[in-house]
């Protein structure tokens, strides 16, 4: 029996543009019982991905790993079948907000899932978690959230890339770093993982002053000033966080600049749609990563293949994984959530799952972070076929997170 939330909340005006997407073989709303306070008919689940504003093109892929393993599973979580409203999180502001607060008070979820930005996670997470419904983010988690009760990652802490990467550019790079990336919470989350760990581990920062560089968030695409200071500074490399059509510009422009050192960053420099727009650009680009097509994991090759079957080749992102990670949570939880299934059950369950097992692997949710501890790899941009390619050249590089 799922418990409907329309007892719980009165109904609000709408503040956002929302569709709602009954999928194939899917019953109606949590909302739509005979019986007062009960339904037969199913979970609503809110899913937030950023269908405007920079990271629009990730937003895509975001719903391709959702709806992927919804696909895979019948339309049903935990047995249940399930309606999905989509919402629009924008650049992460005002539009995130909206979204959260009518999937809660309007649309009555169970459960929220998605985000491609740390910012878009503040707003989203207070209004859940004030409501008492699961948030389970798919993006940055930033430094800056307090009250972790109900919200969860599939995808990582924003700081976590830093901390794998760290170290191991401090070791393949002889001298200073130029660190650089956008000024919003989660671009500051990236960094500042970075620098600390890469200066633990005896790095040098080759920006002015010893600290990093931040650039206008959303901003207007041009890096020329940034890259000619990089291109004075005497760096011998660069570590930038860029994702969406930031990092395309970014690229390109870093290869029209000839600025002649090497680039290392967050796999989303250099993933999906972005690194096709990229092409030669992105040439020997090193990125540090969750989830590559290519890793040896159980069952992933298999996956892989299904999924480009059924995507005209393309193959899946990180993106991608981390949303159909979500499903996969998601699925647990509410199966174990018992025969009274709420948004609380739903919450406690999440916290009990234990391995999960998806396309990266097998993992587990941090009691104390609520997101993954993880094993990290390393890729590089090189040559395949016409175009390039994210190549592994290091399968295990460290397990971070929790």
């Amino acid at each position: 029996m799922i418990i409907s939330r329309r007892s719980q909340l009165g109904t609000a005006a709408a503040v956002a543009v929302l569709l709602a997407l009954p999928l194939a073989g899917c019953s109606g709303s949590s909302l739509d019982s005979d019986e007062p306070g009960t339904s037969n008919d199913g979970l609503v689940i809110g899913v937030v991905v950023p269908k405007s504003g920079p990271y629009q093109p990730i937003g895509q892929d975001m719903l391709k790993g959702w709806t992927t393993y919804l696909d895979e599973h019948g339309g049903k979580l935990g047995g249940h079948p399930v309606r999905v409203v989509e919402a629009d999180e924008g650049d992460g502001g005002p539009t995130a907000r909206a979204a959260a607060d009518q999937l809660i008070t309007a649309e009555h979820v169970d459960a929220i899932v998605g985000v491609a930005n740390a910012d878009a996670v503040t707003n989203i997470a207070g209004p859940a978690t004030s409501a008492h419904v699961p948030f389970i983010g798919t993006g940055g988690r930033p430094s800056t959230l307090q009250d972790l009760t109900y919200t969860w990652h599939t995808s990582f802490a924003s700081t976590d890339y830093g901390k794998a990467a760290g170290p191991y550019v401090r070791t393949a790079v002889d001298g200073p770093v130029y660190v650089i990336g956008p000024d919003y919470q989660g671009g500051k989350d990236q960094i500042g993982g970075f620098v600390s760990a890469f200066t633990a581990a005896g790095g040098k920062l080759a920006n002015p002053g010893g600290q990093p560089t931040y650039t206008p968030w959303p901003g207007d695409g041009n890096f020329g000033p940034w890259l000619a200071k990089i291109k004075e500074s005497g760096a011998k490399a660069v570590y930038a966080f860029y994702a969406g059509a930031p990092a395309v510009s970014f690229v390109k422009q870093y290869a029209q600049f000839g600025v002649g050192v090497p680039v290392y960053a967050p796999a989303f420099l250099t993933e999906g749609s972005a690194l096709t727009a990229q092409g030669a650009a992105a040439t020997g680009i090193t990125t540090i990563a969750t989830y590559d097509p290519t890793l040896d994991s159980p069952g992933n090759a298999a996956w892989v293949e299904a999924y480009k079957a059924k995507h005209g080749g393309a193959a899946p992102t990180v993106y991608v994984e981390t949303m159909y990670a979500a499903g996969a949570v998601l699925d647990k939880a509410v199966a174990a959530a018992g025969t009274r299934v709420t948004s609380e059950t739903i919450n406690t369950a999440i916290g009990k799952v234990g391995d999960v097992t998806s396309p990266r692997g097998t993992w587990k949710l941090s009691s104390t972070t609520h997101t993954p501890v993880q094993r990290w790899c390393v890729r590089r941009v090189q040559a395949a076929g016409a175009g390039v390619a994210n190549t592994v050249i290091t399968q295990n590089l460290a397990t971070v997170g929790g």
